[in-house]
């Protein structure tokens, strides 16, 4: 493959739409040329409005100066014919998500502009493989994908199909810096690497939401304060719109040949028929009055405390944390190696739902509530308990009593394999892991571009390291073993990273010195 000598001075966009006005937006403040292209001519002048406006905001905040704004504004040119971009060094495709339309786009680009000129495309789905063959010269083809809104949102992907120059790819990650992006690189495949790692989330929330385990709202609360994370998979997916999340979900799923990993739910087809979206059609998940969120309220807890509480030995860390927790409230422990008639039984399993645990140490499920403990119990923001179905109610509420006695909330749980967070945060990690495995992208850009891209505490390896990669390998055995599910089939990265002790953002010893996805594209 011969390398292109690509210098980025020019910049054209075809497309005036949000991610259009965003990329003008930053490469126009970096002291870039940019020329602003749309088959809609109204289209470029309320985008060159628009950008004239957003400096001018931006100085009169003291975000920029006037003179950088009027500088950034005098480098934005509408053009009225795609003749208008000869002469740019790089043109970025920002326009309807429809394979056709850009390959009819790139082959009329390809006969507009200089042989030097760099061609990519902003999809976030399409493969940039297929955007390429269309073209007479598919080595000059990258991906770049930003996320909306563009300014704030500091990551971006460089994706190298199968015939892109590499030097194209090197070229659009020193732009991204130059413009105040972070860049990640990743080979082409299904979601790149931002939009196939979210998976996780949202088709697992939505798994645990059809199994009839919790509420939208209770799964949200669970993901947001016991495991941490920014939103839950419903507040996301109200966010995101389902008009933009569920085709997304589908072509993955299809374009991966029904990968059991990737499996969409009826739940958000049925939604999206009923036009219920999101916030920006008032109504999704949750219900928005004047853009405010409603929330249902939670019901107070119980606090008629156990006479005695009976703890599981099978997890002995988790043991030590119940107990700890029980002397606070001042009720009795019993110690027995087997319980006593009155205690309320506690069981702490990792993957198994709170039936088989109490199945497999035969105890008497009528008595036995479940506490997940993947993240510690003392300083929670909220605890999840579950109950088998044979739980009676008093047993339920004894227990709910019990780990709320401290004052923080508890949602309680329909029997569930790996309750919430775990099963939810397993999945997230084994999919991060599957994208280190077949070598997308290496495991320092996944990890930066789902912290940057979805706004998670952790990349999906390092959160696998901060909670333990073997926990998070139990977990997948046992919710594998229960449900025979391949959906929970463990990654090869993740199984024998975590049997040799080994970190997930590790990559393989063999290949120190090798190209990383970082710097060269892969082959």
């Amino acid at each position: 493959m011969t390398s292109h000598p690509f210098n980025i001075e020019t910049i054209g966009i075809v497309g005036t739409g949000a991610m259009g006005r965003g990329i003008a937006q930053i490469a126009a403040q970096a002291g870039l040329a940019v020329r602003l292209y749309d088959t809609n001519a109204q289209a470029v002048a309320a985008a060159s409005a628009y950008l004239a406006d957003t400096f001018a905001k931006l100085a009169a905040k003291g975000k920029i100066s006037d003179a950088d704004a009027q500088t950034a504004l005098e480098h934005v040119t509408g053009v009225n014919t795609i003749d208008g971009l000869a002469g740019c060094d790089l043109v970025v495709e920002a326009i309807v998500e429809n394979l056709d339309a850009k390959r009819i786009l790139f082959r009329e680009l390809e006969t507009v502009v200089s042989g030097k000129c760099l061609l990519a495309s902003n999809t976030s789905s399409l493969s940039i493989t297929a955007i390429a063959a269309a073209c007479t010269d598919p080595t000059r083809v990258v991906g770049y994908h930003f996320f909306n809104p563009v300014p704030l949102m500091k990551v971006v992907e460089v994706i190298d199909g199968l015939r892109s120059d590499p030097a194209g790819g090197d070229a659009l990650m020193a732009l991204a810096r130059r413009m105040g992006h972070t860049p990640v690189r990743a080979r082409d495949m299904p979601g790149f690497i931002v939009n196939h790692a979210g998976r996780g989330m949202n088709t697992e929330g939505l798994r645990v939401a059809g199994e009839g385990v919790a509420s939208f709202a209770d799964i949200d609360r669970i993901m947001r304060e016991q495991a941490g994370f920014r939103l839950g998979p419903f507040e996301l997916l109200d966010l995101t719109a389902l008009d933009v999340s569920h085709p997304v979900m589908e072509s993955i799923y299809h374009q991966f040949y029904e990968e059991p990993r990737f499996t969409p739910s009826p739940i958000t087809g049925v939604r999206l028929a009923g036009g219920l979206v999101g916030r920006k059609s008032g109504e999704g998940f949750y219900r928005y009055v004047d853009g405010k969120q409603q929330v249902p309220d939670e019901p107070a807890a119980p606090t008629t405390l156990p006479a005695r509480v009976w703890v599981s030995r099978r997890n002995a860390e988790a043991r030590v944390a119940v107990l700890a927790l029980a002397a606070r409230t001042g009720v009795a422990i019993d110690e027995g190696d087997a319980p006593s008639a009155d205690s309320l039984i506690v069981v702490a399993p990792l993957g198994l739902d709170a039936t088989t645990a109490a199945l497999e140490e035969q105890l008497d499920a009528s008595r036995v509530v479940a506490i997940d403990t993947l993240f510690p119990l003392a300083g929670a923001k909220r605890r999840t308990l579950m109950t088998t179905p044979a739980t009676t109610r008093a047993a339920r509420d004894a227990g709910h009593a019990l780990f709320a006695a401290d004052g923080v909330p508890v949602t309680v749980i329909r029997d569930s394999t790996g309750f919430v967070a775990q099963r939810i945060v397993a999945t997230i990690v084994n999919i991060g892991c599957d994208i280190a495995q077949k070598q997308i992208a290496s495991p320092r850009d996944i990890d930066l571009a789902v912290t940057l891209g979805l706004g998670y505490p952790h990349g999906p390896l390092a959160l696998g390291d901060a909670l333990g990669a073997r926990t998070i390998l139990t977990i997948l055995r046992n919710i594998h073993a229960v449900l025979g599910d391949p959906r929970y089939r463990p990654s090869p990265w993740l199984a024998r990273r975590a049997q040799l002790g080994l970190s997930l953002t590790q990559p393989d010893a063999a290949d120190a010195g090798l190209s990383n996805a970082s710097n060269e594209a892969p082959q």
